[in-house]
């Protein structure tokens, strides 16, 4: 397994992770034995950063990724994150209150059953609180030895340089895909200004690169995705149809359109960690694959010009989501 250094002060963990949150229903119905088994074939492939957060399920995700690393703690670095809250109602808030950092921390523990948490996400920024107050928290944590090392989350350029002044951050996570490229004018920059690794969730898209998915048909009557604009009526076709010339290319190095699209992230830089979601052995041993795909400068030339991220139509959550990123 290829290896990278996440940020300065950071962990080392393997160039590919594994984010958790599809083993728990948001997209499908996943099977919950092959969950458990999806983790442990990626630790055992090399992978060593798993990712899972709170409000995922309403922290049955935790719980079972807490069941899934029973027996592997020592080979993992385990990322959870907290503050992006979903309400009875449906609705969702954020809380970035101090008080509330411990006491989020404490039920991820619970959930994870364990005790030291190696890097811990504000999963998205509260606008009613000091970006400040909330990671001057985060900090005690470590100084309590709850947590090794905290992130942010989809925040902003400007937050993300007053939260590292509080205390040194390890990662940003945001979104970045061939098609969601917002991070490369700002935020990307920004971390590498300051010496914070950036975690890319969703390398997939969603699973729109994964070269599956043909029409909303082929999605569940509860697939979030369904709400997505960039899969919804007109949009979902134009996209795909830049997603299958990026197919060709992959079919001409005879790897999957997922692979060649998670290379393309990996190649962005050592300092780039994508975590694509997989809840099956299946998708791991294709995303694996990625690894030993080699791009030239031609390739991720011809690549980027297969999918212009500029003509990909509809944003990548809803409205009012999209309100709460980069704050």
């Amino acid at each position: 397994m290829h290896m990278r250094q996440l940020g300065t002060n950071g962990p080392q963990v393997s160039a590919l992770g594994l984010g958790c949150m599809g083993m728990t229903p948001i997209y499908a119905t996943p099977d919950p034995d092959e969950a458990l088994a999806t983790v442990s074939a990626a630790v055992d492939a090399g992978i060593t950063m798993i990712d899972t957060a709170d409000m995922y399920a309403g922290g049955k995700n935790e719980e079972l990724v807490g069941r899934a690393i029973k027996g592997l703690r020592d080979r993992i670095v385990l990322a959870s994150k907290f503050g992006n809250m979903r309400l009875p109602d449906g609705s969702r808030k954020v809380n970035g209150r101090p008080e509330y950092v411990f006491e989020a921390c404490e039920k991820s523990l619970s959930r994870l059953g364990v005790d030291f948490i190696d890097l811990y996400y504000l999963h998205r920024m509260d606008p009613s609180v000091p970006i400040e107050d909330t990671v001057g928290a985060m900090a005690q944590l470590i100084e309590q030895g709850k947590v090794g090392a905290i992130g942010l989350s989809e925040a902003g350029a400007s937050t993300i340089r007053r939260a590292q002044a509080t205390h040194p951050l390890a990662a940003v996570q945001t979104e970045y895909s061939l098609a969601s490229r917002d991070v490369e004018a700002e935020i990307l920059p920004t971390c590498r200004e300051l010496g914070i690794g950036f975690v890319a969730y969703a390398p997939l898209s969603r699973g729109l690169l994964s070269g599956h998915i043909t029409s909303l048909d082929g999605l569940g009557e509860n697939d979030r995705r369904r709400d997505m604009p960039r899969f919804q009526g007109d949009n979902l076709g134009s996209n795909l149809a830049m997603v299958d010339a990026v197919g060709d290319i992959a079919s001409s190095k005879g790897v999957s359109t997922a692979a060649i699209s998670i290379a393309w992230v990996l190649a962005r830089g050592d300092d780039v960690i994508p975590i694509p979601g997989c809840s099956r052995r299946e998708t791991l041993k294709d995303s694996l694959t990625a690894l030993d795909i080699q791009l030239s400068n031609d390739d991720l030339a011809a690549i980027e010009t297969a999918l212009d991220a500029d003509r990909i139509i509809g944003t990548r959550y809803p409205e009012k989501q999209m309100q709460r990123l980069e704050l």
